[in-house]
């Protein structure tokens, strides 16, 4: 289970990401607050953290981080617009993390090839799980 300054940690490195190319879309507002939601966070608590970023903290496990990254996928693609700033942030975010860059790669190679660019989530292990044998 995630403590709240994990959560609140996961959402902002998220909407930092939705705000690389200068506008949070109502499509990505609406998932970051899904997600939110999931996570048990009020929307004023949510709201909050456009204003106020919380502190970095790097999941600390393999799979949350591959999680996350997967999150990110998702918020990438959630206004089905691809901008090569977005995916060149992805990839560093996910170096960030510790994933290995061909896993990380071949993730934002393969995702053209599935409706939306969603990578469904036993692809997207899968990829990590060939990378780490």
């Amino acid at each position: 289970m995630n403590t709240r300054k994990e959560i609140l940690s996961i959402l902002s490195e998220m909407i930092a990401f939705a705000k690389v190319d200068g506008i949070v879309k109502d499509p990505e507002y609406n998932f970051l607050l899904g997600v939110a939601s999931q996570f048990g966070l009020d929307k004023p608590a949510f709201d909050a953290l456009f204003k106020n970023q919380s502190e970095h903290v790097i999941p600390k496990t393999e799979a949350d981080r591959i999680l996350q990254f997967h999150r990110l996928v998702l918020l990438m693609n959630v206004d089905q617009v691809y901008e090569e700033t977005e995916v060149g942030r992805l990839h560093n975010i996910g170096l960030g993390m510790g994933l290995p860059p061909s896993a990380i790669d071949q993730v934002l190679s393969v995702m053209h090839q599935y409706p939306n660019n969603v990578v469904p989530p036993k692809v997207l292990i899968d990829i990590f799980k060939a990378h780490y044998n």
